[in-house]
């Protein structure tokens, strides 16, 4: 039996586990509507107003690799981490001044799969996230030109602006229409297909001295043939130096270099020998080597020479025509001026190992990329305007022909 006591303990502790089982109750639920983030003026419970947008979507096969990054909208970027995935390789980044946006430092290769993780806080301070794993274009969906001049160079006037693409490209005029060239001079420049993977600009005559040229590439996602597309987005300027066209003439063995308008030097030569003469034309300088191997294995002459350490080397042409040095000629030639005795390229008085106060050290130190060296009375013909940076060998009528824009 029961006593009274013992009845109302157990009525006491009833109530008692019950109170304690509220108050633990309304510690873990809390009350939505009462006193909810306060201390800062911020609602917990509300999503982030922040929107995170990767470019390169989740699983896509085929992203930019120039393109791709990490935009927020009502928000700003917190932390953003891209990666090479597999190994894990950190990709470098910064987010704009705004915290806005963020972007890869350099371009991503091509056919490599990527990770992207992003954070964000709207203006409450609410955060948001996103992730995409994917992969860029492949090398084999994709093509890429290489071109000349650099960057920030500064060339002579008869550099032209030199595409040669990886891929042949049959929509030669979608390609070209998303490359522009223009000068600070208001000289007209166009486009020229030589063949379905080179295209090169120039205006009708020679840059103005002095002036800027800006190569605006923009070629990214551009359908270039089939199943093939561009990757490329990007503005090249470069200088244009003085003027300076250096003619040799073949019937009398002499150099005259011209700058601004003024004869500055005129220098004896070698051309080629009447088994192997010069072509005649306006050669472009590509190349400029200290010193450099000449083996006529590689340009059809056999075994018929191989020097290894030519100075002072200039490239004219692709096929092989250089002006250089010549430190052998006078072991038995005549003196520098009477006759030519090359395989074709134009020779200038030198010695072993490109030093000395020679007619070779001048004219190379005194020449850049890009200026015109011309070849005139000479038994060969005129070169062909593809080989080489010699476009100036086709009329403006011709060239206009060859643009498909």
């Amino acid at each position: 039996m029961t006593t009274p006591d013992i009845a109302a303990r157990r009525v006491l502790g009833a109530c008692a586990a019950l109170m304690v089982g509220t108050l633990t109750l309304t510690g873990c639920g809390g009350n939505a509507n009462a006193d909810a983030g306060k201390g800062d003026g911020k609602d917990a419970t509300k999503t982030s107003t922040a929107k995170i947008v990767i470019s390169a979507k989740d699983g896509s096969t085929d992203a930019s690799i120039n393109a791709t990054g990490v935009k927020v909208s009502d928000g700003r970027l917190t932390q953003v981490k891209m990666t090479v995935a597999g190994s894990g390789q950190a990709v470098a980044g910064s987010v704009s001044a705004d915290g806005t946006s963020w972007k890869p430092t350099e371009h991503l290769e091509r056919g490599t799969k990527y990770q992207i993780s992003a954070t964000a806080k709207d203006p409450d301070g609410r955060p948001a996230a996103a992730n995409s794993i994917f992969t860029t274009v492949t090398t084999a969906n994709s093509f890429i030109g290489t071109y000349t001049p650099d960057d920030g160079s500064t060339v002579g006037v008869g550099m032209p602006v030199s595409f040669t693409f990886d891929k042949a490209i049959s929509d030669k005029k979608a390609v070209q229409s998303h490359i522009t060239v223009t000068s600070s001079s208001g000289q007209k420049v166009v486009g020229h297909w030589f063949g379905p993977q080179r295209l090169d600009f120039r205006p009708e005559d020679y840059w103005k001295a002095g002036s800027k040229v800006t190569m605006k590439i923009d070629l990214d996602g551009v359908q270039g043939a089939n199943g093939a597309y561009g990757v490329q987005k990007k503005t090249v300027t470069f200088t244009v130096g003085r003027s300076q066209v250096s003619t040799v003439d073949v019937s009398t063995q002499i150099m005259t270099v011209v700058r601004d308008g003024q004869t500055l030097k005129t220098v004896p030569i070698s051309s080629g020998s009447p088994e192997h003469t010069t072509y005649n034309g306006q050669m472009v300088i590509a190349e400029k080597f200290m010193q450099t191997r000449m083996n006529g294995s590689t340009v059809g002459f056999g075994g018929e020479y191989d020097i290894a350490d030519v100075p002072h080397a200039m490239r004219l042409t692709s096929s092989g025509t250089f002006i250089h040095g010549n430190y052998w000629y006078n072991k038995g030639n005549p003196p520098f001026g009477r006759e030519g005795t090359s395989h074709g390229c134009v020779g200038l008085a030198d010695v072993q190992g490109a030093q000395g106060d020679t007619s070779a050290k001048w004219f190379f130190d005194n020449s850049l990329v890009g200026d015109v060296v011309v070849v005139k009375h000479s038994p060969d013909k005129t070169v062909a305007p593809d080989n080489g940076l010699n476009g100036w060998n086709m009329s403006w009528s011709e060239w206009l022909a060859g643009s498909a824009a």
